[in-house]
């Protein structure tokens, strides 16, 4: 056996999480007391949007991303759902577009004007209904334009295109059916021409959406996965989930060989759910773990041992939910890689957490902002309904 160093050169051996001083949290707001495993938070460089407590029906708060400190009890809600809001996602080429899901077992699309909210707004610019039981998933094509991904507790995906005319949508373009359980989590590879998905019956799935047909299926026994997702370019797959002995589990994947994992890590007794974040310029990992205040971060690298411990950024609050900015929105000049917002239900706080490079120059640093995707679709919807990857 050849003798290896355990030093290992890397420019992110430093990262430290930063939360945000008090001013710069979102304080008072009601964040939703639902118990559904989900992040409750989606974020751009312009809004900040979290789904919310509320009577009657489902709502989700948009507030503008620097109007930092405490929130208006009367502040206006998005609120048109029948059901409380499952899951809310930006649509990644256009800031001012969100989609939410619900348990009224519709998607809708919203679109949030440019100035502060003045009133509610209840009507929405478009309204998906084909599933027939709560919607509990909703993705956007990472790279076509307008496809949106959506999958409910019908145990079906529906994949619809959003370009058309019609405010009322009632035929998705296709519908992957080939789950026999409630779909736990959806991920897109860099090109958005696989779909991984984690599944209640414990299985791995790579499927290709527009073929509808499952490409690998993981049969493995010991790791039963909660949360899946794509680690960019490198072919592989990253799932959290749990033991045989209920040990909350790691575990990597080759994509086309689901039998064995790559590796398989025990973590720690807690009983919280692990939310998997990957970002792909800088190859790195964020485990966040829901209910405890802990987000572990780690390195991917494409051989052997693959994920590279890093660090661990610690907190007594405890997060129910978690959003990402993209990397259009980081501080650069701070040398900030990532930005959590921290959704701390008991406090009703939203904290801002920046993960920092240190570096002792106050210039911009290129070797840690390689280049990154851009907030402009490759393909229409129609040329990636039509078969075209970019």
């Amino acid at each position: 056996m050849s003798w290896q160093p355990q030093y290992r050169s890397s420019k992110f051996r430093h990262v430290y999480g930063k939360p945000a001083s008090k001013e710069k949290c979102y304080d008072c707001v009601p964040i939703t007391l639902s118990v559904h495993d989900n992040y409750f938070c989606a974020v751009n460089p312009t809004f900040i949007a979290v789904v919310t407590e509320c009577g009657g029906g489902g709502a989700f708060l948009v507030i503008p991303i620097k109007q930092t400190g405490k929130l208006d009890p009367h502040y206006p809600k998005v609120c048109g759902h029948k059901g409380n809001v499952m899951d809310i996602k930006w649509n990644p080429f256009n800031d001012f577009v969100i989609a939410s899901c619900s348990e009224d077992a519709t998607v809708k699309i919203w679109d949030i004007p440019n100035q502060l909210l003045k009133r509610n707004i209840t009507t929405p610019k478009k309204e998906l209904c084909a599933h027939t039981r709560r919607v509990g998933l909703i993705e956007w094509h990472p790279t076509a334009d307008n496809i949106l991904f959506s999958s409910g507790y019908d145990y079906k995906i529906m994949i619809w295109n959003l370009d058309v005319k019609d405010v009322v949508l009632s035929k998705p373009v296709k519908i992957l059916d080939v789950h026999k359980d409630v779909i736990l989590s959806m991920s897109f590879n860099t090109d958005g021409s696989l779909l991984a998905t984690s599944c209640r019956d414990r299985k791995i799935r790579v499927i290709d959406p527009r073929a509808g047909r499952v490409l690998q299926e993981a049969t493995y026994k010991s790791h039963r996965a909660n949360k899946v997702l794509f680690l960019g370019n490198m072919k592989k797959l990253f799932s959290t989930g749990t033991s045989c002995w209920n040990n909350r589990q790691i575990a990597l994947w080759d994509q086309n060989d689901l039998s064995v994992p790559l590796l398989e890590e025990d973590l720690d007794g807690s009983s919280g759910l692990l939310f998997p974040i990957y970002d792909s310029d800088t190859h790195m990992l964020y485990i966040v773990g829901k209910g405890d205040g802990n987000i572990r971060y780690y390195e991917i690298s494409p051989q052997k041992p693959y994920l590279n411990y890093l660090m661990e950024y610690r907190s007594h609050l405890p997060q129910k939910g978690i959003g990402m900015m993209p990397k259009r929105g980081l501080d650069v000049a701070a040398c900030e890689i990532f930005r959590f917002y921290k959704l701390v239900a008991t406090k009703s706080l939203i904290e801002p957490i920046s993960m920092i490079v240190p570096r002792r120059s106050e210039s911009y640093q290129e070797d840690i902002y390689p280049l990154t995707a851009a907030a402009t679709p490759a393909l229409t919807a129609q040329q990636w309904l039509d078969g075209i990857n970019k």
